[in-house]
């Protein structure tokens, strides 16, 4: 069934492929076809970036220092937290001795195994990272 110009709904109006030109209907209520002068500038594809600049020797034991260092605090970080909260010494420490409250709800399970699931989540993201290190080349 075909319809005349007049007849179509918002939102099976014609369009172009440049929004400043015109829409002209040929006989038929079909679309003209678009230019091929013209351009759009958002629709084209962004330039390619130029390749990465090798790093200097300095630059990369930097980096490589500052990997292999996130990588240790996280492990290390990430042991204690979960051995430390199943301790003693978790809750019978000199700061909490004068807040009652607080210790009760630092002596908690559910609190202590929060913190163990974040020092596992925190051995897994220094793993994570030392595993999937690269050097940019």
């Amino acid at each position: 069934m075909r319809r005349s110009p007049a007849s179509f709904s918002a939102l099976e109006r014609p369009v172009t492929a440049d929004p400043k030109l015109p829409v002209e209907n040929h006989p038929g209520g079909q679309p003209a076809p678009a230019r091929t002068e013209a351009t759009t500038t958002l629709l084209d594809p962004p330039s390619p970036n130029p390749l990465p600049q090798p790093q200097s020797g300095l630059q990369l034991w930097v980096h490589r220092t500052s990997v292999f260092l996130f990588v240790l605090i996280s492990a290390v970080a990430g042991v204690l937290l979960v051995i430390l909260p199943w301790t003693p010494e978790w809750t019978d420490n000199y700061l909490l001795l004068s807040f009652p409250g607080l210790r009760t709800f630092v002596s908690a399970g559910f609190f202590r195994g929060l913190c163990s699931g974040l020092g596992l989540l925190d051995i897994w993201i220094g793993f994570w990272e030392a595993l999937h290190y690269h050097e940019h080349q």
